[in-house]
């Protein structure tokens, strides 16, 4: 980017001055909520107070608590940003808008642009908006005001406490949705057209906001990438997770003695929580032992919307990448040393029937090794089977429309074996230069994709925000269309649907 110029925009807690860079503005931690310091830390979000004069919004601020999160020998810190940077003031946005006094017709004059806010992916646990694959540079220059949010992490947000109101992370992102309801026409955005869209975690955050009550009139479409409709802990899986949290600390398991510990001690403590068992007579654990944390509900997202809650008529997209599970397994070598054993494991961690499940993986993939079943059936387990819960709960019960995706573009690294992973359609959605995320060990490999995949793919996710179309047929629970994205699009009815129908409850 050339040299910023600064933009000053007045929301309703005060002046924000952002960078101007040749065609956009940015604007860089802005607080939507207080700071959660001491015992505000386990309190539902509160308002920032007003400040005066002019506050610097120029350059990216704190970041959540959280531990180094690390996958392997895959270079993951476009995803996951730099990590924990401390300070208080880290309940924030980015805003990257239009400066439409250069462009007012190519941006639609002065009428107000579509808005899209996304919240990020990492487990429940890492995270920030100041990863680099949330440059929203391409947005702004589409016509789009994006917003991007960031929110508790980890023990803080989501650990279910008596005496602390549950899923303080989720009620960061309303309160997120609520400053941009008030405050998005200042920077050009139409608070009336809001499309909430967000990654892995920040996907099934998106999920659990639209089935619940609160976020009327808050979001008008969604999009769920590579989320889950049934990722919710029980109340009584969480409270095994609080259990050992407060184990590991010494403490009683109540918000107040939680509250009493530096942040420090508790992202160690959640460093320590891997490997609870979570698997209940009822339920099974929807992120197969791969983070402690998740929503809490009595109910899981699909079935909410599936019986009318939340925020009914609203648009949905929603989809998955085609080989999701090769991120957990691929780049620390657990890929090549997969056994059968590894896939009648997989299959009984995630499935009543493991014996049904693990045959139906080796009939849709005839002749596949055992490598390519395990990552098949995690992929499936975390994400594939309740993003279709959600998308025919979507299409059966709402009056907004319903789209579903695939991705399978095949990323070339770690000697071809990454795949169409969980997180490769980041790049592509957010429209970035794919030399930024190639290289043997990078993401998208030492192989360059189709020139035109990021274009197209982020002109869907646009097109969608705008008019509510991506550009496809919608999806229904009669043909169930999807759009296979990657080297080609094509539109297929119902492409898995033998392993949808083993997954269906």
């Amino acid at each position: 980017m050339t040299t910023a110029h600064r933009t000053v925009i007045t929301t309703a807690q005060g002046a924000v001055a952002g960078a101007r860079h040749e065609d956009i503005t940015v604007f860089r931690g802005i607080p939507y909520a207080a700071p959660p310091a001491l015992t505000g830390r386990f309190a539902a979000p509160r308002p920032h107070a007003p400040w005066q004069g002019v506050r610097d919004a120029t350059a990216p601020g704190p970041t959540a608590p959280q531990a180094e999160r690390n996958l392997g020998a895959l270079d993951m810190s476009p995803y996951f940003g730099p990590g924990w940077l401390p300070g208080q003031d880290y309940l924030t946005v980015d805003v990257w808008t239009p400066d439409r006094t250069g462009h007012p017709s190519r941006m639609g004059g002065n009428a107000a642009l579509p808005v899209m806010v996304f919240v990020h992916g990492g487990g429940f646990v890492a995270g920030s908006t100041r990863a680099s694959l949330y440059d929203g540079t391409a947005f702004a220059r589409s016509g789009v005001v994006l917003v991007t949010v960031q929110y508790r992490l980890g023990i803080t947000g989501f650990l279910d406490l008596p005496g602390a109101p549950r899923n303080r992370g989720l009620l960061d992102i309303l309160a997120a949705l609520r400053w941009v309801r008030e405050n998005i026409a200042a920077f050009g955005g139409d608070p009336g057209r809001v499309t909430l869209f967000g990654q892995s975690a920040g996907a099934t955050l998106t999920g659990a906001v639209i089935a619940a009550p609160q976020s009327r009139d808050l979001v008008r479409r969604a999009i769920v990438q590579s989320g889950s409709g049934l990722g919710a802990f029980t109340p009584e899986q969480a409270g095994r997770v609080t259990q050992a949290a407060a184990s590991a600390l010494g403490i009683a398991p109540h918000a107040g003695a939680f509250a009493a510990v530096p942040d420090a001690l508790l992202v160690e403590a959640t460093a320590r929580l891997g490997g609870i068992d979570l698997r209940t007579t009822t339920a099974y654990d929807p992120l197969i032992g791969l983070s402690p944390f998740s929503v809490v509900a009595d109910r899981q997202p699909a079935d909410a919307v599936a019986a009318g809650h939340g925020s009914d008529g609203i648009d949905l997209l929603v989809g998955t990448n085609a080989e999701e599970g090769n991120l957990y397994l691929v780049p620390s070598g657990a890929y090549v040393t997969s056994s059968p054993a590894d896939v009648r494991a997989a299959a009984e961690r995630s499935h009543p029937a493991p014996d049904l499940l693990a045959d139906a993986y080796r009939t849709a993939y005839p002749g596949a090794c055992p490598a390519r079943l395990r990552s098949a059936v995690m992929g499936d387990a975390l994400f594939g089977a309740g993003s279709w819960a959600l998308a025919d709960a979507h299409a059966g019960r709402s009056s907004g429309a319903t789209y579903s995706y695939l991705f399978d573009w095949r990323s070339r690294a770690f000697d071809g074996l990454l795949g169409a992973t969980h997180t490769m359609e980041l790049p592509f959605v957010f429209g970035l230069d794919p030399a930024r995320l190639s290289g043997a060990e990078s993401l998208l490999g030492p192989e360059s994709p189709p020139p035109d995949l990021a274009p197209r793919m982020h002109a869907a996710w646009v097109r969608f925000a705008r008019d509510g179309d991506p550009g496809w047929a919608p999806y229904d629970t009669r043909r169930r269309i999807t759009s296979v994205i990657g080297r080609r699009w094509a539109e297929h009815e119902d492409p898995r649907g033998g392993l949808r129908r083993v997954w269906k409850r």
